[in-house]
């Protein structure tokens, strides 16, 4: 199983009262897939694992995997801090049918390399699904070093890895050590994505293609075909939403912009606040940028 292409880290749409909208998570999948993305990845940051309980992660995932029905991937996360907990929900997601399971590093703590390689492997042992480690080091405060990926290559069903941490040297060293590998880099930061497909990575997990979908998939269209000058303008214009999504905390500005183009998937959950009048604005140029087109009133 190899992972490539362009994924998106899909939104987790809400109602009025912050309860999972599962209408609008359907409306959001069909739009994602007719829009021709490789695959979804839902429950990552952009998706608000973290404000979830387990048993809305389960229904959630269920509802996607269900609607998407054999479509494209469904990449589901089921990190958490401690191991067991981890394998308890990587089982439930197994059953549910995910086409493979993201695993963050523990958060909060600091788990040593060693340890980190202990934490995988157990959980790897426990299912039959594809694991992809997940690096986030920013938020996390550890990141998974490249001779610890070149350690669990050996471990059948950890097949690919996502490196958010914005560091070009870590996953230059991702790809070095698994070149002789049947295993996927992704990069999961939205500015880097033609630079990491230039050193060897097969894909991008890409929370901005829940908006500029269009973009981000020709990103990658152009740099397979050798368009690499037009390749290039489209990676700059990333940066116009880049930019916009600067005005709030995660994800409440991808989620403003997503119901701005048609699909209503509520606020962040708090204590992530609003947006503005003023930033709501700011949002609607940045589409209008894109050409997109944005529904008034929202």
């Amino acid at each position: 199983m190899k992972i490539k292409g362009i994924i998106t880290a899909m939104v987790t749409p809400f109602d009025e009262a912050q309860n999972l909208n599962l209408v609008a998570t359907c409306q959001l999948v069909d739009k994602l897939i007719e829009s021709g993305v490789d695959g979804l990845f839902i429950l990552g940051t952009n998706g608000e694992f973290h404000h979830l309980s387990n048993e809305e992660k389960i229904l959630f995932s269920k509802t996607v995997i269900d609607h998407v029905n054999h479509r494209i991937p469904v990449y589901v996360g089921v990190g958490a801090c401690g191991t067991k907990e981890t394998i308890k929900l990587a089982r439930q997601m197994e059953k549910v049918g995910a086409d493979a399971l993201s695993v963050i590093t523990p958060y909060l703590i600091a788990p040593t390399q060693e340890e980190l390689i202990q934490h995988y492997k157990m959980i790897a042992e426990s299912v039959n699904t594809p694991i992809i480690l997940y690096n986030l080091p920013k938020n996390t405060g550890v990141n998974i070093e490249p001779s610890t990926v070149a350690t669990l290559l050996e471990v059948k069903n950890i097949v690919a890895i996502k490196d958010s941490s914005g560091n070009m040297e870590n996953m230059q060293g991702y790809i070095d050590v698994v070149k002789d590998h049947d295993f996927a880099v992704l990069v999961g930061s939205d500015s880097k994505i033609l630079s990491a497909l230039k050193m060897g990575a097969s894909g991008a997990v890409s929370g901005t293609s829940n908006v500029i979908t269009e973009v981000i998939i020709s990103i990658y269209h152009k740099f397979i075909n050798g368009y690499l000058d037009e390749a290039e303008k489209l990676q700059k214009d990333v940066d116009v939403l880049r930019e916009v999504l600067k005005l709030g905390t995660v994800p409440s500005v991808m989620k403003k912009a997503v119901t701005l183009l048609g699909v209503n998937v509520g606020d962040a959950r708090l204590p992530v606040k609003s947006l503005s009048e003023e930033d709501t604005l700011k949002i609607k140029e940045a589409l209008n940028f894109y050409q997109l087109k944005v529904i008034e009133n929202v």
